[in-house]
C-alpha cells in the first residue's frame, strides 16, 4: 500500500511539473530561512549552559540613575570587589578581574614572539574558585596569589609552546611588554561548549601593579568607572539574589550624598545573572569583536522565518485546491472502488510530505549557501556543520512533519470530501467553491511582502539619514592612528607629530586622545556648587591640544581653549552648562567643577556635538587637555587631516607609514578613518537593513510564484470564455482587465491591510533612536504602486500571451 502512495504521488508531482516546482522552491525558501534562523537560535541560547552552579554566577555591572533616566555601563570601579568582601554577605567567592591588551609576549626566552594577543586578564586569586575550569597542570588554589604569575589556557600554551607536554610549562617564562616577567603556574582545558568567557591568559592581579595601568587598578575613587575593571561573584546557594541587591544598593547609597540622593540621583551595582550575559544589550560581552546578541533580534527573526514558511505553505493550499476539479474524478473512482476517506488523506499527506522533503533537501543547499552570504554578519562559530547535531536533525524531521500537516490537511480533506456521485456527473462545482479562502490565503501573502517592502524602505532610509546627518563635527578626510601603550614618552610623540608635518598632504596635526565621536568611554563625576546646592553631573571627557578644536571644526560659544596641555581648565558643551543650571554660555565662564577636592575652572563653552551613536542623547562633554601627565597620558593618538584633492591616498598612507616606523619600528601601524568610525556606529543596523533586503526579496518571491501559478491556472481554466469573447469581438484591452481586474483587487487590498501594520512595526523600531527620520507618505506610495506594478506584470506575463491566441485552437474541441 506504501509502495502505491508513492508512486501515485511521483506521478502526480511528475505529471505537474511547474506548480510541483513551484511549490518545492516556496517550501525550500522558507525551510532555508528557518534552518538558518533556527541555527541562529540554537548557537546564542546555548551560551555558559554548562559552568558549575552557572544560575548562582553573577557579573556586576553599573547602573547610573537619575531623574532624567537610567544610563547602563558594563564596567565598575577598583573598589568594589573589596567592598564586596567587607559588607555584603551571601557570597561564595567574589572576583576581579581588568581586561588587557599587551602590545607583546615574549616565550621561550625571545625565540618566539606575539604581537597584541587577545583576551588577556589580570585576575585576583578568587577567580577560579567562581569560574571553574578543569586543570591539566597546576593547582588552581595558588595559581595567582603571587605576582608575576600568570595562567593559560590549553590553546594558548599549544600557541606559545608547540609540542610541549602541558606538565612541563609549569616554571616557564613569558615576558609581557619587554619589561613584565610572569611564570606560568597552571594550564586549564578550553571550554568545550560556547562560552563568553573567552579569555585565555590569566595573570594575577598584582602584577598590574607594574604595568602601564598601575593608576587604574588602584584608583581609590569611588566615583571612577572603567569598562575594562570587572567583578563577578558566586552566591550561597540558599541567598536570594534580592537580599544581596539590596545590601549593593545600601553599600552604594553609604558612597553617595544626601543632595544626590534627594534629587533622586545615585549609582546603583546589578548583579547580571549569567544566562542574562550574552543577550543584555545594554551591557556588553567580553568580547568586542563578536556582535552583541539579542533575544529581540533573534524573535523578531524567528517571526521572518515563520512567514516566509507560511508563504510556502500558503502556496502549496492555494495550489492544490485549485487544481481540485482536476482531480475530482480520481477521487470519485477511488471512492466507488472503496477507497475510504481516511486512505484518501494519507496519500494527499503523502503526496505534501514527497514535495516537502524534496523542499528540505533543496533547502540545506541554499542553507549553506545563505550562510556563506551573510559569514560576515555571523559569528565565526556558527557554521555549516552544526547542522550535524542530532538535535538540530531532529528539529529539521519536526518542522518537515509540522510543515506537511499544515500544507496538506486542508487540500486532503477537502479532495478527499468529494461525493463520488456528484463528481462522476460533473456536479462538483459547489464543492470546490472555495476561492474566497483562495483570495484570503494570497491577500495575506501580500499582505506580508508588502510589510516587509515598506519596512525595508524606511530602514534604509533610517540608516541613509543616519549615516550623513551633520553630527557637528568635521568628519571628511580625517584620519587618526595609535600610539604604543607601552611607550609613554612625550618626546616620541612630538617627534611624530612633527614629522609628520613635513608630509605635503596633511594638515592640522594634532597629538590628542581618541576622536570626539567614538566608541571610547572616559567618564567622572563632578560636583557644581551653585546658591548651596551641590550639583552631581557624570561628564564625558575628550583630550585633546588646540589643533584638536580646529581639526574637528569644534565651535566656541564663549571663552576659549585651555592655555596649554597640561593645565587642568574645562571647556563643557552646552548639555553641560544646562545641567549645570546655566541659560547662557558666558554665565558659566570663571565656575569652577569639583573633583574630589580639586577644583577646575570652566573656561570655555562649546557648540554640542553627537559623541555617540544617534541612538542615543547628547551627554554633558568636556574638553580637557593632557591633565594627568604624571601618571597615565591620556595623548595615545596623532590625528590629521589629508587635503581634499590628494590624488593618490595609498601613497600619502604610506609616507605616513614610514614616518611611524621610523619612530615606532617595532610597533604596528594602524590608521582609523573618522567617516569608517562613524559608519561602524550603525553595523547593527546595517546588518539589519541586509537581511530585511533578504527577507523582502525572498518574501516578494514567494508570493509572486504563488500569483504566478494561480494566473496560469485561472488562465487556462478560462480559455475557452476567452476565445468565445475574441469572437465576439472584445479588445486585447479589454481581456486583459477581465483577467487581471480580480488579481490586483487582492494586492491592493493587502496594500491597504499592510500599510497601517507597516508603520506601527516601523515606528515601534525608530523607537530606539534618540534622533529619527520621518515616516514620508511616499514611501507608503511607492511601495504600493511599485508591488501592484509587479504583480501586473507578472499577471500580464501569461494573461497577454493567452489573450493573442487564435480563438479556433480553443474552440476546435467544442
Amino acid at each position: 500500500m506504501l509502495k502505491n502512495y508513492i508512486k501515485i504521488a511521483w506521478r502526480n508531482i511528475w505529471k505537474n511539473k511547474l506548480f510541483s516546482a513551484i511549490n518545492i522552491i516556496s517550501l525550500a525558501i522558507g525551510f532555508s530561512a528557518s534552518f538558518v534562523i533556527g541555527l541562529m537560535v540554537y548557537y546564542d541560547f546555548t551560551f555558559d549552559k554548562f559552568h558549575k552552579d552557572g544560575e548562582r554566577t553573577y557579573r556586576i555591572t553599573t547602573q547610573f540613575i537619575s531623574p532624567d533616566g537610567t544610563d547602563h555601563f558594563s564596567g565598575v570601579n577598583a573598589m568594589l570587589a573589596d567592598a564586596l568582601k567587607q559588607n555584603v554577605s551571601g557570597l561564595e567567592g567574589v572576583s576581579f578581574f581588568y581586561t588587557y591588551e599587551p602590545l607583546k609576549v615574549e616565550a621561550q626566552s625571545g625565540e618566539r614572539l606575539f604581537k597584541k594577543p587577545r583576551h588577556v586578564i589580570f585576575a585576583d586569586s578568587g577567580y577560579f574558585n567562581v569560574i571553574d575550569y578543569d586543570w591539566l597542570a597546576g593547582d588552581k588554589s595558588g595559581s595567582l596569589h603571587e605576582p608575576n604569575a600568570v595562567v593559560l589556557t590549553q590553546e594558548r600554551a599549544k600557541n606559545y609552546f608547540p609540542n610541549t607536554p602541558v606538565e612541563s610549562l609549569i616554571g616557564k617564562t613569558l615576558i609581557y611588554n619587554d619589561s613584565i616577567p610572569a611564570k606560568i603556574t597552571g594550564v586549564v582545558a578550553n571550554f568545550e561548549q560556547r562560552s563568553d568567557f573567552v579569555f585565555q591568559e590569566f595573570i594575577s592581579l598584582p602584577t598590574a601593579l607594574q604595568s602601564d595601568i598601575k593608576s587604574t587598578v588602584t584608583n581609590t575613587n569611588w566615583g571612577s568607572y572603567n569598562s575594562s575593571a570587572q567583578v563577578v561573584f558566586k552566591s550561597l546557594p540558599d541567598v536570594a539574589i534580592a537580599t544581596i541587591q539590596k545590601q549593593l544598593d545600601e553599600m552604594s547609597k553609604s558612597h553617595t550624598d544626601q543632595e544626590d540622593l534627594d534629587a533622586g540621583e545615585w549609582t546603583r551595582f546589578y548583579p547580571q545573572p549569567l544566562d542574562e550575559l550574552h543577550f543584555d544589550t545594554r551591557y556588553s560581552t567580553f568580547d568586542y569583536s563578536v556582535p552583541q546578541a539579542s533575544k529581540k533580534v533573534l524573535s523578531n527573526l524567528a517571526m521572518v522565518a515563520l512567514f516566509l514558511l507560511l508563504l510556502g505553505c500558503i502556496n502549496f493550499i492555494n495550489l492544490m485546491t485549485a487544481q481540485a476539479t482536476q482531480r475530482a474524478r480520481e477521487i470519485g473512482i477511488r471512492k466507488t472502488l472503496g477507497s475510504s476517506k481516511k486512505q484518501l488523506v494519507f496519500q494527499f499527506l503523502g503526496e505534501t510530505f514527497l514535495l516537502t522533503l524534496l523542499a528540505a533537501l533543496v533547502s540545506v543547499i541554499l542553507a549553506f549557501w545563505l550562510l556563506r552570504v551573510f559569514s560576515a554578519f555571523i559569528p565565526p562559530g556558527l557554521n555549516f556543520e552544526l547542522f550535524a547535531n542530532p538535535w538540530i536533525i531532529a528539529a529539521m524531521f519536526v518542522l518537515i512533519l509540522v510543515v506537511t500537516l499544515l500544507s496538506g490537511m486542508y487540500p486532503a480533506f477537502v479532495l478527499s470530501g468529494f461525493k463520488p456521485v456528484s463528481v462522476l456527473k460533473n456536479q462538483f462545482a459547489s464543492q470546490t467553491s472555495n476561492g474566497g479562502f483562495r483570495k484570503g490565503l494570497t491577500v495575506f501573502q501580500f499582505v506580508v511582502a508588502q510589510v516587509f517592502i515598506i519596512g525595508t524602505l524606511l530602514v534604509g532610509k533610517q540608516i541613509n539619514y543616519l549615516m550623513h546627518k551633520d553630527i557637528g563635527i568635521a568628519v571628511n578626510d580625517i584620519a587618526c592612528i595609535p600610539l604604543p601603550w607601552n611607550d609613554p614618552a612625550l618626546s616620541k610623540k612630538e617627534l611624530l607629530k612633527n614629522r609628520l608635518a613635513t608630509i605635503a598632504e596633511l594638515s592640522t596635526i594634532s597629538l590628542a586622545g581618541p576622536p570626539p565621536a567614538s566608541f571610547y568611554i572616559n567618564s567622572t563625576v563632578v560636583d557644581f556648587i551653585k546658591d548651596g546646592e551641590t550639583i552631581e553631573v557624570i561628564q564625558e571627557q575628550r583630550f585633546g591640544d588646540a589643533s584638536y578644536f580646529d581639526l574637528y571644526g569644534l565651535e566656541l560659544l564663549a571663552g576659549r581653549k585651555p592655555l596649554n596641555d597640561t593645565i587642568k581648565e574645562y571647556v563643557i558643551n552646552e548639555t553641560m552648562l544646562h545641567k549645570l543650571g546655566f541659560k547662557e554660555p558666558a554665565e558659566a565662564i570663571g565656575q569652577r567643577l569639583m573633583q574630589g577636592e580639586n577644583g577646575y575652572p570652566i573656561v570655555g563653552v562649546m557648540r554640542d556635538f553627537n559623541h555617540k551613536p544617534l541612538t542615543s542623547q547628547i551627554q554633558p562633554v568636556v574638553f580637557v587637555g593632557d591633565i594627568s601627565r604624571n601618571w597615565f597620558s591620556q595623548f595615545r593618538m596623532i590625528h590629521f587631516k589629508i587635503q581634499p584633492k590628494t590624488s593618490d591616498l595609498s601613497a600619502t598612507i604610506a609616507k605616513v607609514q614610514d614616518m611611524y616606523k621610523s619612530v615606532y619600528p617595532d610597533s604596528d601601524f594602524e590608521i582609523q578613518f573618522m567617516d569608517e568610525t562613524i559608519a561602524n556606529f550603525y553595523k547593527s543596523q546595517q546588518r539589519t537593513q541586509k537581511l530585511l533586503n533578504w527577507a523582502t526579496g525572498l518574501a516578494i518571491l514567494i508570493s509572486v510564484l504563488g500569483l504566478l501559478a494561480l494566473v496560469i491556472y485561472n488562465t487556462e481554466r478560462r480559455i475557452k470564455e476567452i476565445g468565445i469573447r475574441k469572437i465576439l469581438g472584445a479588445s486585447l484591452l479589454q481581456l486583459q482587465v477581465l483577467l487581471c481586474r480580480d488579481f490586483l483587487k487582492l494586492v491592493a487590498l493587502a496594500f491597504v491591510i499592510a500599510t497601517p501594520i507597516a508603520y506601527w512595526r516601523t515606528s515601534v523600531w525608530l523607537e530606539d533612536f534618540a534622533y529619527k527620520t520621518t515616516l514620508s507618505w511616499w514611501v507608503f506610495a511607492l511601495s504600493g504602486l511599485g508591488m501592484i506594478a509587479l504583480a501586473l506584470v507578472i499577471i500580464s506575463f501569461k494573461t497577454i500571451r493567452t489573450a493573442i491566441q487564435n480563438p479556433v485552437n480553443s474552440l476546435r474541441n467544442e
